[in-house]
């Protein structure tokens, strides 16, 4: 027998923003015509709408509420469509839904990652809009999990077994950590929400942890058209050993220019992920225009503009569009301020993900100290940041001891002050424990280093050689001879560079006398009979051929006598880090790879002989005698372009080609 009512067209629920307008639809079909009449319900009242007696309801959302509609018809028969939910969301980024909206899922929230202990509810929650309100479907390792279809998922981890995700796992382990992520689907497609890590422990103590931790350190000494720097040698070499007790996989790199910058920040973004703690620290020339800092590449012409140099902020977007979960910037470099009616680079405003940190060494418009003692050098701001970094607490904390030591410095009182900006909500300390979650980064780091080995004389001498990267780009090879033979005295070894490598210059001095205090803590004054040093490793594009000379005494005649031998070092195991396909040279002067032999001894007498007091230098390459820091320059090297018409032609000229990050 026909019902003497049908409904043939239900309304249905809907999740849309607040101030959408839309209309609730509900069709029926009697034996005579038909009324209607529509109702709502908010917090347990159900009322009738006043007026509300059409097929279509017109709904102008302002909050939730449930909705139904009564049909009668003349015979006082009458019949309830289903009950519908209008989800209403207050706030919504800007944006969303976007104006051609068709009613499609669009997320408005997303899961968010977390820790927590066998035994312990989790809860993850997501939300879409949607017209028709969108069904979901949650997943873990890109598995469907059958029983979770609501925008709450909940899973109760043995041994708690009150929800109901607890029949899927009755035994919880470690490994049912995985990624979470949800499905919103409706009528008109799908759309999906982040996914995101949930690591399962049997301890939970640390409320925060890093999935994995990444550092990029970058200093630049020696530039071919401006003064040289003495300070980012050290300070590079002792905040990369700093961080590596911090569990951090730390690349350090000397001395490159903007193609080899360019390069080495790609790669850098390549290996950060959701949850990574990255860590990028420059030391070298730098400047600050409009409140964005750019560094100064070692090929940077003088005078340079924008266009010859890396902007910071760029990096820094860059590293958050890689969702990390917090992004240390360390500068520590001049602020003076550059020509203000230069144009600035294009950059996007940094989204509010409340993850990064700028440690600045000095202020706005101020110059950053280098302080030298002997045959060390380190700047002010390395100096007090080394003594503070592996403290347990906030990084802002951190920072801010580090702010407070620089401002009882005498040396710099009035003339160097530390600034710190942050938009961190968490907190966040670099010495979190490391939970991964994904890839480890392999390739990260100072790179494999080759085996010792053992090489031998037709005379029979022996001598181990033994290989180092101080940083990654620069390796040093060491010779140790063994005891000689009976038959020959007064040897001496020599590590050379092969004739065949003439393309390759030698070290300058200078630079030598700058890293014998590194060798010596490296190599704990183990008397070596040489060392030879490689920099530069990203532009070797051969192979290496080192010679090692053997100079001693036959006893039997008492001549004296050479004899050599050659290794090779391959060219694939010294730029590991670079390589041809990754990066370009430009067309600027090349600087060349540098190379050089020191003998050990020689390098420990040179650095226990003090060079006199201690002084302040800036990064401008002047220097203040520690009994009167007050002698600096008023105007940092890098700030002295005169023509600014040039330079905001030369920006402008700029294709994209040049929008390096």
């Amino acid at each position: 027998m026909q019902e003497a009512i049908a409904i043939t067209e239900q309304p249905v629920s809907v999740s849309v923003p607040v101030g959408y307008s839309f209309a609730l639809r509900c069709r029926a079909e009697g034996r005579t015509s038909l009324q209607y009449q529509w109702f709502c319900q908010h917090q347990s009242i159900c009322r009738q709408i006043p007026g509300a007696t059409k097929q279509d309801l017109p709904i102008t959302a302002q909050q939730t509420q449930l909705y139904t509609c009564r049909i009668n018809d003349l015979n006082k028969n009458a019949v309830f469509s289903d009950w519908v939910k209008v989800e209403v969301h207050q706030c919504v980024a800007r944006g969303l839904p976007p104006q051609l909206w068709r009613g499609e899922p669009v997320i408005v929230l997303n899961p968010t990652e977390q820790r927590v202990e066998v035994g312990k509810p989790l809860q993850l929650q997501c939300a879409a809009m949607g017209v028709p309100a969108p069904s979901y479907q949650w997943y873990r390792n890109g598995n469907l999990l059958e029983h979770q279809k609501k925008k709450k998922l909940w899973v109760t981890l043995p041994w708690d077994s009150s929800e109901t995700l607890a029949a899927e796992i009755t035994h919880a382990k470690i490994s049912d950590s995985g990624t979470y992520l949800c499905c919103a689907s409706n009528s008109h497609g799908e759309h999906w929400t982040n996914a995101v890590d949930i690591h399962v422990g049997t301890s939970c103590s640390e409320k925060y942890f890093a999935t994995g931790k990444i550092a990029l350190l970058v200093g630049n000494n020696r530039y071919q058209h401006h003064p040289n720097l003495m300070a980012p040698i050290t300070d590079v070499f002792e905040l990369s050993r700093l961080l590596e007790q911090l569990g951090f996989q730390v690349v350090s790199l000397l001395d490159l220019n903007k193609a080899e910058m360019v390069t080495a920040v790609r790669r850098f973004l390549q290996l950060l992920g959701k949850g990574v703690y990255a860590i990028f620290y420059y030391a070298g020339h730098g400047y600050e225009h409009s409140g964005r800092n750019y560094m100064v590449p070692v090929d940077a012409p003088q005078p340079y503009a924008p266009e010859n140099c890396i902007s910071v902020q760029r990096i820094l977007q860059k590293m958050q569009q890689q969702q990390t979960a917090l992004n240390l910037i360390l500068l520590d470099t001049c602020r003076k301020w550059y020509n203000p009616e230069c144009a600035l680079s294009q950059i996007q405003p940094l989204e509010p993900w409340g993850n990064t940190v700028y440690g600045y060494a000095t202020s706005e418009d101020a110059e950053a100290y280098e302080l030298q003692d002997g045959e060390f050098s380190s700047g002010i701001f390395m100096k007090y940041l080394k003594k503070h970094i592996l403290q347990e607490k906030k990084v802002t904390h951190m920072l801010e001891d580090v702010l407070e030591d620089i401002g009882r410095d005498p040396l710099v009182t009035g003339k160097q002050v530390m600034e710190i900006k942050h938009t961190l909500k968490e907190a966040r300390s670099l010495t979190d424990p490391i939970c991964p979650l994904g890839a480890a980064a392999e390739h990260w780091g100072r790179g494999y280093e080759p085996l010792s080995k053992m090489v031998t004389f037709p005379c029979g001498a022996q001598v181990e050689l033994r290989f180092h990267r101080l940083f990654s780009n620069v390796m040093y090879v060491s010779a140790k001879l063994q005891p000689p033979p009976a038959h020959i005295t007064d040897a001496r070894l020599l590590l050379c560079q092969s004739t065949e490598m003439d393309d390759v210059a030698t070290l300058k001095e200078s630079r030598l006398d700058q890293v014998e205090s590194l060798l010596a803590s490296v190599y704990k004054r183990e008397e070596l009979d040489c060392i030879f040093q490689l920099c530069g490793l990203q532009k070797i594009q051969t192979d290496v051929v080192l010679q090692l000379d053997l100079h001693y005494t036959r006893l039997s005649t008492k001549q004296r006598t050479c004899e050599s031998l050659q290794t090779t070092l391959q060219k694939s195991l010294l730029g590991q880090f670079f390589s041809q396909r990754n990066y370009s040279q430009p067309n600027y002067q090349r600087t060349p790879a540098c190379s050089g032999s020191v003998c050990l001894q020689d390098a420990l007498v040179l650095s226990t002989d003090p060079k006199g007091q201690a002084s302040l230098r800036t990064g401008s390459g002047h220097s203040l005698p520690s009994n009167n820091p007050s002698n600096s320059s008023s105007e940092p090297e890098e700030n002295d372009e005169s023509d600014l018409s040039e330079l905001c032609s030369a920006l402008l000229r700029a294709g994209p080609g040049q929008d390096y990050p």
